[in-house]
Formats: structure tokens, C-alpha cells, sequence
């Protein structure tokens, strides 16, 4: 089977791998995993990986080493958004093309991030571009600390909008915990913004697959079987169903 193209997440995985002098090895497995899923081949769900057509765009700049991480859900958001861009973050210089991609007249850029940490006059918690353009999240995938870091040291997002989220719920992932609870994990966070943009099918199909990516995850690791018909697995071959029956 051709396997499918490389997403932008994928790519930056694998330049990062490149510029290791030694393998990187997940903590807690040496067990081979699948290139494409990222899970034990046991365990794999690229079969079941959803597409759905979206307006909105999504902007990852990641964290040195989040591309290498198994459990990075920016990964799941390239595999479901068409337009996802992916982007290693550095302290002293901005990637030519990130900068490029902010200044394209086709995208209303906003940095999702909390506004109690931002001037209020850059605060907005609605997506309304401009008309003709349509809205790109930047997300800055990361541990909290990091992602402080980061929005606090790159200049080139001062001048942008802050989106900030106020979730109703609390996190659902069980990959890793964030130490404040009301802490989201990335893909819930694009979630979230793709439901503010009006793509309530897309944000719904972002969340299926999160919540099966990480039954399979966690199965995987606890060496337990899968049941691929459970309401999680339904759920998301629902809505992969009609994404796929809606017009592109």
C-alpha cells in the first residue's frame, strides 16, 4: 500500500531525527512503532485516520523536542487539517518561511494563548477576519513552561491578536499531565479554535481521534487488547464517514 504524503509535523520530526548524533528512544518503550501512527504496530491506527475539509489553517511551532515525542498531539492535528504548518522554535532567530506564512494576505493570523498573560487590547475571544482572509492558529506546542518561554521571547508574534480559550470542560487527554488541570492538551486547543471558527464537524472529528489515539496509546503501553468497535472507535468512523461524503 503507497503510504500517504509526509505532513508538515512529520517533516520536522524528521529533521530533527537527523540532526541527532544518537537514536532517540521513547521513555518507557524500545518497542518499534509505526512511522506514520507513532503506536506500537500492534496497536496502529492508521486506518483509521480521518481528513476533513476545513477554511481554518493551524500554525505549530513546536518545541525542540515535541516533534520526537510519541505522545505530541500536533501530530494528529496535521494528520486531520489539510493546512496544518509546523515550525522549530528557536530563541535567537524566526524560520524565514514562519515569517513568510504570518505576512500571506490570505491568513487572519491569531495567537491562541491565555490573555491573563497579555496586554488586554490584544485580547479577543472571537475569530472574525477580515473578509478574503481566513483564520490561521498559531499554537505553540509545548510543556506550559516552555510555552510561556516562547510567547515571551519571539517578537514576531507581538504585533498578532491573542485568542484566548475559556474551555468548559477540563482536559480529557491522558498522555501526559499538565500541573494545572485546566490545561489543555494541543489538539484540544485546535479543537476548541475550530469550533470558534464555525467547523463544528472538523473540531468534532479532531477530539474522535485524539480520544482514539490515545485508547490505542495507552492499550499499547499496557500490553491490553483493542476493541475496535467500542463507542470511541464508532464514534470516530461516524464522523470520518461524513466528512468523507462531504463535498471537498
Amino acid at each position: 500500500m503507497t503510504e500517504p504524503p509526509k505532513h508538515a509535523v512529520s517533516r520536522l520530526r524528521d529533521a530533527r531525527m537527523a540532526r541527532r548524533t544518537e537514536p532517540f528512544i521513547a521513555r518507557g518503550s524500545r518497542a518499534e512503532r509505526c512511522p506514520q501512527c507513532r503506536v506500537i504496530f500492534s496497536h496502529c491506527l492508521c486506518a483509521l485516520r480521518p481528513q476533513v475539509s476545513t477554511q481554518a489553517g493551524m500554525c505549530l511551532i513546536m518545541c525542540d523536542t515535541e516533534p520526537l515525542k510519541p505522545s505530541n498531539t500536533g501530530w494528529l492535528i496535521a494528520d486531520v487539517v489539510q493546512d496544518t504548518f509546523a515550525y522549530a522554535w528557536a530563541r535567537t532567530e524566526a524560520d524565514p518561511d514562519l515569517l513568510r506564512l504570518l505576512a500571506d494576505p490570505q491568513w487572519q493570523p491569531y495567537v491562541v494563548f491565555p490573555g491573563e498573560f497579555v496586554a488586554p487590547e490584544r485580547v479577543v475571544a472571537e475569530v472574525s477576519p477580515s473578509p478574503g482572509k481566513k483564520p490561521l492558529f498559531i499554537l505553540l506546542d509545548a510543556t506550559w513552561p516552555e510555552a510561556r518561554k516562547m510567547f515571551r521571547k519571539s517578537p514576531y508574534l507581538d504585533k498578532l491578536p491573542v485568542l484566548s480559550l475559556q474551555p468548559e470542560q477540563l482536559s480529557r487527554y491522558r498522555l501526559r499531565r499538565s500541573t494545572r488541570e485546566d490545561h489543555l492538551c494541543t489538539s484540544e486547543v485546535a479543537a476548541l479554535c475550530l469550533g470558534l471558527a464555525g467547523e463544528p464537524h472538523a473540531a468534532d472529528t479532531l477530539e474522535a481521534y485524539l480520544d482514539v489515539f490515545s485508547d490505542h496509546y495507552l492499550k499499547a503501553k499496557q500490553a491490553l487488547p483493542l476493541d475496535l468497535d467500542d463507542a470511541l472507535h464508532q464514534r470516530l468512523r461516524s464522523l470520518a464517514e461524513v466528512g468523507a461524503a462531504a463535498p471537498g
